[in-house]
């Protein structure tokens, strides 16, 4: 079988599959009825997941979607207000509006089946016990999708594969379909945001990361934005490197983070400049909070707290800057 091609960083991966699927697609078709381009069996291997962004402006990378959609995952919730303050697109996928089943993939990790399935408990148990195992597999998609009728909310994900080769965990994806241009960038950002944080706790260095799909597509309604970011120029919003996650174990702030995201969503916090500082979680955490902060501030008054941008590290803030344009917020239409 011959090796996925290596890419460095995800954009550039990004960037070569979207312009294969664009040009030289293996079928059209229109699944559920939306016309795309599709390629079958797509598999490509990123050098340093760390670097899990496109910062090609034209892109418009929404940041603070992507944290709070690992985060999300991180909560083991299935609940839509949480997922949808960051992406109101995603309520045309519940089917009571409270709860979302195939793309909440929380649920999958920390109780499948609803029968107290601890997935990532397993994982880190299995390798631990035997380094070099090869079982160290989390399902995501469940048999019984298929048989509830009309089921608007599939699973895009088969599973997930992490295996300890030479001191860093690799991570290997399976998914049945993904989106070339929308979805493959919230879900790498996502699987590899969960596979440095498995790494951190195994006290592992962070090694590959490997992209497997079965339909790898491009839908007719995002080909003028697949065109726009193909023709763009190779400058970037910020090139400064992502930041490396803390090491050791990050769940207390993983908790800490989660509680006052909820309390940012609902009102029952405001963050400001002066709080920052004592929120005690460190830079990076810290700079997840700030985001969250942000975006809350937007949606619930309208207006985004320029000194409270300030206080992002540079990469962070170009991003959203870009994202919501010369400091002021646009509408966000989500990543899925």
């Amino acid at each position: 079988m011959q090796t996925p091609t290596i890419y460095p960083t995800f954009e550039a991966a990004y960037l070569d599959h979207l312009l294969a699927v664009r040009d030289a697609p293996e079928f059209v078709n229109a699944p559920r009825g939306f016309q795309s381009r599709e390629i079958l069996g797509v598999s490509y291997r990123i050098a340093n997941p760390r670097e899990r962004i496109v910062r090609i402006p034209e892109r418009k990378l929404n940041l603070v979607f992507n944290f709070a959609e690992s985060l999300w995952y991180l909560s083991g919730s299935n609940a839509l207000d949480f997922i949808s303050f960051y992406a109101p697109s995603m309520k045309k996928y519940s089917v009571d509006g409270q709860r979302l089943a195939g793309t909440a993939y929380g649920p999958r990790l920390f109780n499948f089946g609803g029968a107290g399935v601890n997935q990532w408990d397993s994982i880190e148990r299995t390798l631990r016990q035997d380094p070099d195992s090869k079982r160290a597999v989390v399902q995501i998609f469940a048999p019984e999708e298929l048989l509830i009728e009309g089921n608007i909310d599939v699973a895009c994900t088969l599973g997930l594969q992490y295996m300890i080769r030479e001191g860093a965990l690799h991570a290997v994806s399976f998914m049945r379909a993904n989106d070339a241009y929308r979805g493959t960038v919230s879900d790498v950002f996502s699987f590899t945001f969960l596979q440095e944080v498995m790494a951190t706790q195994l006290g592992l260095q962070l090694g590959t990361y490997t992209h497997s799909v079965g339909s790898y597509h491009l839908y007719e309604h995002d080909d003028a934005f697949a065109d726009k970011v193909l023709a763009a120029s190779a400058d970037q919003v910020c090139a400064d490197p992502f930041p490396v996650m803390p090491s050791g174990d990050n769940w207390p702030a993983i908790r800490e983070v989660l509680s006052l995201e909820a309390a940012l969503r609902t009102q029952r916090l405001t963050l400001r400049t002066d709080d920052v500082s004592g929120l005690g979680l460190g830079e990076y955490w810290t700079d997840v909070v700030i985001l969250f902060a942000l975006h809350a501030g937007w949606r619930h008054a309208g207006t985004v707290d320029r000194e409270l941008l300030d206080v992002l590290r540079p990469l962070y803030a170009r991003l959203v800057e870009n994202r919501w344009g010369v400091r002021e917020p646009l509408a966000s239409s989500g990543e899925k």
